[in-house]
């Protein structure tokens, strides 16, 4: 029996080493993107924010999450204190799929899978069925390049009955989980995902059958699909582009059942129970991690982590340091807690001698504090390291492969622009930032007669924007708003219905 087990892990490592061998002569590398919902950049123990020397400083936050995973992939790789996503979730997916702004490709508010969610003055043409037939995305292009594609998890990408709704039509060869619905029915497979359930029997997931009535978190269950669909890949030796998009840690808050017991002692159960689940969404990376190195193709494989907005934990006021602490505000909002996102770039598993890296560093245990980076960034990064074409249209993206090999650029050369004309936590505004500047320009408000539009503040003093400069300094204010309709003349913005002069 020995010597038969002997055998079998002898030849499990010449497989590997085969893998590793075939899928390092290939001209591409693997690729996946970790995508976690609602994570915000202080939901974790990896620091992300920095000290006066430009140190990792951690904070409250800090201690209170558990992301091993986390702090092991950041260790690999690169991390940056000022990445971008927008606000909200739909948006954010429509960016990393066409390397836009949500001010030009149009996608400018979550969508609701029923109804257009465009608010009182928000403009009627807004994409709010997300992607058109034929559109190029992401994954279309990367498959037209010879990839095997696979999506898992929450999509988000359109309404009900719609083109975008199905992963499928956006260029995935294999679609997990993915539909319309923006939250779960339940992460729970006992109660079958959602359709067991009487409230939220309409958001159950789709195409989890096997594991309906089984003890077992959706984080766990979409983990196992795509390492499985991953195993296919490797097997018929094509380069893979996985995009792993949890539906965690978005509400329902419903603790992952695995990690429960380590904030037993939180008296707020949400908040246990969200601590849980980012913890639940963490062993899914070590675990895609591990499998990745089990099948040899770790060292080909790049990953980028990151969130799709900022925090939605279940903690305090939404305009004030709460959840995202020490930033200011949260999901939903136009401070630095609604937009600022996780953001780690790493090969999965590090080796200097491996082509793939030679032709594509990444630098180790690193942090970016100067450059702005953002979600739609990712586009032209991937498609450049794929060696696949971009398509024939405007890009607001920029090629990331010189900062994660580590170097840093001009800080004031970098622009970065959300545009949100919907009702929300924070409603009808765009947000321009550039240098270490930002602005943030309302367009209605309620009290019309005591109202200043514009919120002005120097992040290089007053990271947590807690002093409004826009009265105090009036010439950055004018030349700021200047260059923010510029960059809205530019991505030919959307106006709202009607707004306050």
């Amino acid at each position: 029996m020995h010597t038969l087990k002997s055998s079998f892990l002898g030849l499990l490592t010449v497989l590997a080493l085969n893998a590793t061998s075939l899928q390092a002569d290939k001209q591409t590398p693997n690729i996946l993107i970790f995508l976690v919902d609602d994570m915000g950049l202080m939901d974790t123990t990896v620091p992300f924010l920095y000290d006066a020397q430009g140190k990792p400083q951690r904070h409250p936050l800090n201690q209170f999450y558990r992301t091993p995973s986390m702090e092991r992939l950041a260790s690999q790789g690169i991390r940056f204190s000022q990445f971008y996503a927008m606000s909200v979730c739909s948006p954010t997916r429509a960016s990393l799929m066409t390397g836009q702004t949500s001010a030009r490709h149009y996608v400018t508010q979550f969508i609701r899978p029923e109804t257009k969610n465009t608010g009182e003055y928000g403009p009627e043409n807004w994409k709010w069925r997300g992607f058109d037939p034929g559109e190029a995305t992401l994954a279309s292009r990367l498959r037209d390049a010879g990839y095997h594609t696979i999506h898992s998890g929450k999509a988000h990408f359109g309404p009900i009955d719609s083109y975008a709704a199905d992963p499928a039509n956006l260029g995935f060869d294999v679609n997990i989980a993915g539909c319309a619905y923006g939250a779960p029915g339940s992460y729970y497979g006992k109660d079958d995902f959602g359709l067991a359930t009487k409230r939220r029997k309409h958001r159950a997931v789709p195409g989890l059958e096997k594991y309906h009535g089984q003890d077992i978190h959706l984080s766990e269950a979409l983990t196992l699909e795509l390492n499985q669909a991953i195993t296919d890949a490797v097997e018929e030796e094509k380069p893979f582009f996985a995009y792993m998009s949890h539906y965690a840690v978005h509400g329902p808050f419903q603790s992952d059942p695995r990690f429960a017991k380590n904030y037993a002692a939180e008296p707020n159960k949400n908040l246990a129970a969200y601590a849980s689940m980012i913890e639940g969404m963490d062993k899914s990376l070590g675990d895609i991690l591990d499998h990745l190195e089990n099948l040899g193709v770790a060292e080909n494989t790049i990953v980028f982590f990151l969130g799709d907005n900022g925090s939605d934990a279940p903690m305090g006021p939404i305009h004030e340091v709460a959840s995202s602490a020490p930033l200011r505000g949260k999901k939903g909002t136009h401070y630095e807690g609604g937009m600022r996102v996780p953001f780690i770039a790493a090969w999965a598993k590090p080796d200097p001698a491996n082509p793939h890296q030679k032709r594509n560093p990444v630098a180790s245990n690193a942090l970016n504090t100067q450059d702005i980076g953002a979600v739609y960034d990712l586009f032209p990064t991937i498609l450049n390291l794929a060696e696949a074409p971009t398509p024939e249209r405007n890009i607001d993206g920029i090629d990331l492969a010189p900062l994660l090999a580590g170097e840093t650029g001009p800080a004031e050369d970098r622009d970065f622009l959300m545009h949100f004309p919907h009702e929300h936590r924070s409603s009808y505004y765009t947000v321009y930032r550039k240098g270490e500047w930002k602005l943030i320009y309302h367009y209605r408000h309620q009290k019309k007669d005591t109202w200043d539009p514009v919120e002005l503040y120097d992040l290089s003093k007053d990271p947590y924007e807690t002093a409004n400069l826009a009265a105090r300094n009036p010439r950055k204010k004018e030349s700021m708003i200047k260059n923010m309709r510029a960059a809205l003349k530019k991505t030919n913005a959307q106006s709202l219905r009607s707004t306050i002069d």
